[in-house]
Parts: structure tokens; C-alpha cells; sequence
């Protein structure tokens, strides 16, 4: 069930409808604002939108190297899932064993 919370962003309320609970909608908040104040400390004379553009642009960098560790994970975990077996063979042929 979608539930309104008003969320502030650059001094503005915003209501949005999410699902989420109110906890997890002040901490998508706070990162949002993080984020912003961020870009602003450090572009102090650029005007609101620009700041937001940016940070928008960074969050979707951070977001888009996410994605692609996770498109990336079942190749290391087939290279992980080898090496260990290779590890098994060679501690099995020397008497050696690996605790699980």
C-alpha cells in the first residue's frame, strides 16, 4: 500500500507516494540532500538546478558502476567456484584437508 510522506529537497516539500516504509523514504532523503549539499559546498555560486543536475548525474554514475559489479558477479563467481576447486584437489592430493 502507497502511503504520501512530503519530502524536502533544496528547501522544498515535496509529496511523494511510495510504498516504502517512512524510514527508508527520510533515508533516500537525506541522500538526496547529502548529495546536493555536497555539490553545493563546492559550487557556491552555481544556481539550484545546476547543483541538482550534478548531483543527479552522480548518483546515476554511483547507480549505473552497481549495476554493472552485479551483471559482473556470476563471471567471478564461476572463477571463484573454480579456484576453490582446483584449491580441493590440491589440498585433497597432499593429504591436506579444508574445512568447511
Amino acid at each position: 500500500m502507497k502511503s504520501t510522506h512530503l519530502v524536502t529537497v533544496l528547501g522544498r516539500e515535496i509529496p511523494v507516494k511510495s510504498s516504502a516504509p517512512e524510514e527508508k523514504v527520510r533515508a533516500v532523503e537525506t541522500f538526496v540532500n547529502v548529495r546536493i549539499e555536497e555539490i553545493r559546498s563546492r559550487l557556491t555560486t552555481a544556481d539550484p538546478q545546476l547543483v541538482t543536475i550534478i548531483a543527479l548525474l552522480n548518483i546515476a554514475e554511483s547507480y549505473l558502476e552497481q549495476q554493472a559489479a552485479l551483471e559482473n558477479r556470476p563471471l567471478l563467481d564461476t572463477r571463484m567456484h573454480s579456484l576453490l576447486d582446483r584449491l580441493d584437489k590440491a589440498l585433497g592430493n597432499s593429504g591436506l584437508f579444508r574445512e568447511t
